[in-house]
């Protein structure tokens, strides 16, 4: 594994592992995943990918101008969002939360009898859930879980890239940047056309590390 792709893994590809395990997955599964475009949402769909090939793993987005890389990513198809609002009558037994409580009482209503939610992120600006009733917000015999990063230790990271190497997922950033294009950088990941994972690197270094990792 190159010094890129090493780069990309820690939180992102941990945090991504994390949200799949809890969501226990299984090949019968639709699986919804809120902010795909996101890099979180990124790990999870190649993650998943890896070990399922045929499952139907949707994404959801505010932008269809994203559609395109969204598919060739490995998503099998995009939904927009608006408002906070799917745009879809489409139900899921799976969804990764990745906007968090903004959006996720919308998730709850696509969410299939038995199926689970697992609310990660919290892109959506909103830290907090407001006048959350869980009889009746989860009366359909649903589950609502998390994770949480912060949750490690050495053997847990060790099984994330057991899995990694097991199922060969590939882990490289969707941009690399090097330390004179960092505002670059910066404005690419707050413009509307952000996607993935983006790393930073030392280029001379970077240089010098892969001849010796080879």
């Amino acid at each position: 594994m190159g010094w890129a792709e090493l780069a990309s893994v820690p939180e992102t590809y941990y945090t991504a592992y994390g949200s799949m395990k809890n969501l226990k997955l299984e090949a019968s599964d639709r699986i919804l995943v809120r902010a795909g475009a996101s890099g979180v949402g990124q790990a999870f769909v190649k993650l998943v990918r890896s070990q399922f090939p045929d499952l139907p793993i949707y994404a959801s987005v505010r932008k269809l101008e994203k559609t395109d890389k969204l598919l060739a990513s490995g998503f099998s198809q995009v939904i927009l969002e608006k408002e906070g609002r799917l745009q879809t009558d489409v139900t899921f037994s799976k969804i990764l939360e990745l906007v968090g409580p903004a959006t996720l009482a919308d998730s709850l209503a696509h969410l299939e009898e038995w199926g689970i939610v697992c609310s990660t992120g919290q892109l959506g600006g909103k830290w907090y859930l407001e006048d959350f009733d869980p009889i009746e917000q989860l009366r359909q015999n649903v589950y609502l879980t998390t994770f949480y990063s912060g949750n490690v230790n050495q053997d847990k990271l060790q099984e994330m890239f057991d899995y990694l190497a097991h199922y060969q997922v590939p882990v490289g950033p969707e941009k690399i940047f090097s330390l004179d294009t960092i505002q670059e950088a910066h404005r690419y990941l707050e413009g509307a056309e952000a996607f993935g994972k983006v790393i930073v690197l030392n280029r001379e270094e970077d240089d010098d590390r892969t001849e010796t990792a080879e």
